[in-house]
């Protein structure tokens, strides 16, 4: 069993993420499945961005006529300043067009900014339904789904949004392509009492405490730690299909700085019939773990095979890539040697 690689937000490396360019190149790099942020408009469209902040992500900032939707909010704890994506209806959002998340690592992708415009959710599934048939193979949906406690408390529940864009677009179908995968346990439950039968993951931190648990339960609420746990993992087999992790929980380093790849939480998690994935492999120095690193740029490339490798070495059942066709050439050399 070799782990499937999961576009992160499409082809993020090559292409402004969230964008129709970055998603049809993940698959045409050999991704089995893309992954699509998840966040709502004021009139409760799903759109695709990283965060329901855009500043970063689009043109925003240059457009005069939304210069006083700029705040300041706190979302899940941190204090944000910029536009948000509830602040502004799909038709205005619409008018925006994508940048490049990362200009100064990624300056190629940077020369894309402008030309794309934002996706709803439905646009996503339109475009996978379209590519996978022109691959003739599955694709895949890893759907993320973004701040829920948040939107449910200024009337946008995501659940209910998101229930009812799976059931119009067809995708509920129970043929295993779609994966819901959140940090807050409650909106998996929820969404799964709105009958979407899709695969839940739930997204640990390698610190912190999960916002819905710490809006319930105060200074009260468990760690990410807590869930990672033998006896964590136990408590969530059957509630939860699996978990995906940060990369750093999978690579340990030793006193003499060897990598080595964590295979106990692998196969902890096994144990308890949870599947597990990780985010993110990117192979350019500013990501890599600090052996791994080559050259003198944060942008530069290093021994991004090696720590791939160690990573899908040790059992994982999918990986998160900005380059899907970097994991998955890794992925086959492994599948070769044994």
């Amino acid at each position: 069993m070799h782990p499937i690689v999961i576009g992160h937000r499409g082809a993020s490396g090559y292409r402004p993420e969230h964008t129709r360019a970055a998603y049809e190149l993940a698959v045409a790099l050999g991704a089995d499945a893309v992954e699509p942020d998840i966040v709502a408009t004021r009139d409760g469209v799903l759109i695709v961005r990283h965060e329901n902040e855009i500043s970063g992500t689009t043109d925003v900032a240059d457009h005069p006529e939304f210069a006083g939707r700029r705040a300041t909010k706190v979302i899940d704890g941190i204090r944000l300043t910029g536009w948000f994506t509830e602040d502004f209806t799909w038709s205005e959002l619409r008018t925006l067009r994508a940048r490049e998340r990362l200009p100064e690592l990624r300056k190629s992708s940077a020369t894309f900014d402008d030309r794309f415009p934002l996706l709803r959710l439905r646009d996503v599934f339109k475009l996978i339904d379209r590519v996978a048939g022109r691959a003739r193979r599955p694709i895949g949906v890893v759907a993320e789904i973004k701040h829920a406690s948040y939107f449910a408390s200024i009337g946008l529940p995501l659940d209910e949004l998101f229930a009812a864009e799976v059931n119009t677009a067809g995708w509920n179908a129970g043929d295993g392509r779609l994966t819901i995968e959140s940090f807050e346990q409650s909106l998996l439950d929820k969404v799964y009492a709105r009958g979407i039968y899709g695969k839940r993951i739930f997204l640990l931190e390698a610190r912190g405490k999960p916002f819905d648990e710490v809006a319930l339960h105060g200074p009260k609420a468990p760690h990410y730690a807590d869930f990672l746990s033998e006896q964590g993992l136990y408590s969530l087999s059957g509630k939860v299909d699996g978990i995906s992790v940060p990369k750093s929980l999978i690579l340990e380093t030793d006193a003499d700085g060897h990598v080595s790849g964590a295979s106990d939480l692998v196969d902890a998690a096994h144990a308890a019939d949870l599947e597990i994935y990780c985010w993110t492999l990117r192979p350019e120095n500013r990501f890599l773990a600090k052996t791994f690193r080559r050259g003198r740029f944060r942008a530069d490339f290093g021994d991004w095979r090696s720590e791939f490798r160690t990573i899908m070495g040790t059992g994982i059942d999918g990986v998160f890539a900005d380059h899907p066709d970097l994991a998955v050439t890794v992925r086959d050399e492994l599948a070769a040697e044994q």
